[in-house]
């Protein structure tokens, strides 16, 4: 058995899900569980239409035209999208009467989007004479915790999926399910999502619960390349990473999963497969717990703009060891996450990639401190084995200095599959680009 996922470019219309429905049936001999997200824009329009609504005007034409659109190029009859739709309709005209959308109601009204999705797919499927069936989350056992928008998996679905998913493994069930992803439900039975990532976690999830020969999840590039290709032409595959490795990746900026989606494959050491959707044949890249064979010095290069720049210099606690405990309070205080941190006795430096208002923060942290903050920077990591991390960074300085590049901060995660850098944002492609040429060749 093998899990596929395929995200809302890959469902956007009838074209794509004829595509994505012959990629299902090519790999029906390995049993497939597949989790799909909502069509091309739908939770946009979605959350369109619950704006429309808070002001008093309920229309859904947007959403329900691509689906019923849709349906009919492919040339299926869903009427469970149309009782969703009436649903749909029903819900919004709640929430236009009451000039009011909450987390909970906002979770239930994005969750039609994967619903509609996942019957539009095993209706096409059937026409195509493949055995299909759609399940909500909750029929396969996503339980969650109420943190709505951002809800939590708790710990049962470990037995609910195989107890739901059992007879299809086993060879007792012919249909291939087709899951929503992205959406589950709590103790009560409200529809929950699963915040960032949701749908990436839902494919881990079932795949590490049932035990999968592997997980796919399928993008528009052949897997996990040395770089974004959009920044260097010549970014080339990487055939294998390791789940640190891909976590590190996805925090500094590659689109590969998000690091929470890797927590239930870790637990089991289920690997995952990041495949191209326009060219099959490739094998993409494997992510894994450990490499195959020698690790290699630079498996990838990646960026995040947009960074703000934060030096704290207090001489008032000098050596005092609550310093650290002091700053890192205030950002607790403010709900706000460190990217990169350096730090010396009396002063510390460090990221974040926020667009919150940091006035707040600034304020709390000059009762006891000397604050600098500096906007418009980039974080540049190099994914490697950073235990030779000498020979890198003299390859990189080297290079760097050549170009007449300065590096304003640097820090080496304590993963040991990092270096990451600090440059201004408007020279990061270019610094991406010397890096690659000196590491990559």
């Amino acid at each position: 058995m093998i899990v596929m996922k395929f995200g809302g470019s890959s469902v956007a219309n009838a074209e794509r899900i004829r595509h994505v429905a012959e990629i299902i049936r090519a790999y029906a001999e390995k049993r497939p569980a597949v989790v799909l997200s909502a069509m091309g824009d739908t939770t946009d329009h979605l959350l369109e239409a619950a704006d429309a609504a808070v002001g008093g005007t309920v229309d859904i034409e947007k959403v329900e035209k691509l689906h019923f659109d849709t349906a009919r190029e492919l040339g299926i009859d869903v009427p469970a999208i149309a009782e969703l739709l009436g649903e749909l309709r029903t819900l919004l005209t709640g929430i236009s009467m009451l000039h009011e959308l909450t987390r909970r109601t906002r979770d239930y009204l994005v969750s039609f989007g994967e619903r509609m999705s996942v019957r539009m797919m095993a209706a096409y499927l059937q026409k195509l004479g493949t055995p299909a069936r759609f399940y909500d989350a909750w029929d396969v056992g996503m339980v969650s915790d109420s943190n709505y928008m951002s809800a939590e998996l708790l710990d049962e679905v470990w037995e609910n999926i195989p107890r739901c998913l059992g007879d299809y493994k086993s060879g007792a069930q012919k249909e291939i399910p087709i899951v929503t992803g992205f959406i589950a439900k709590d103790k009560n039975g409200i529809i929950t999502t699963l915040g960032r990532g949701g749908s990436d976690l839902s494919a881990t999830m079932i795949g590490a619960a049932m035990g999968a020969e592997e997980i796919q999840t399928w993008k528009d590039v052949d897997g996990i390349l040395t770089t974004d290709p959009r920044v260097v032409k010549e970014a080339r595959p990487v055939p294998e990473v390791t789940y640190e490795e891909a976590q590190e990746l996805a925090m500094f900026g590659s689109q590969v999963l998000h690091p929470r989606s890797m927590i239930p494959c870790r637990r089991t050491g289920t690997p995952v497969r990041v495949k191209n959707s326009y060219n099959i044949k490739s094998p993409g890249s494997v992510i894994v717990e450990k490499h195959s064979g020698e690790t290699p010095r630079v498996t990838a290069i990646t960026s995040v703009k947009g960074v703000t720049l934060i030096d704290i210099e207090s001489s008032r606690m000098l050596g005092a060891a609550g310093f650290l405990a002091h700053i890192f309070n205030q950002f607790l205080k403010w709900e706000l996450s460190i990217d990169v941190i350096a730090t010396s006795e009396v002063s510390v430096s460090l990221t974040v990639n926020t667009k919150k208002d940091l006035s707040g923060l600034v304020a709390d942290l000059e009762k006891a401190s000397k604050v600098v903050v500096k906007k418009d920077k980039a974080i540049v990591t190099i994914i490697c084995d950073a235990t030779r991390s000498s020979s890198i960074l003299s390859d990189v300085f080297t290079a760097l200095g050549r170009e007449g590049v300065n590096v304003q901060m640097i820090s080496q995660g304590a993963s040991k599959v990092n270096i990451s850098m600090l440059v201004d944002a408007s020279e990061a492609n270019r610094v991406v680009q010397i890096l690659h040429g000196a590491l990559f060749g």
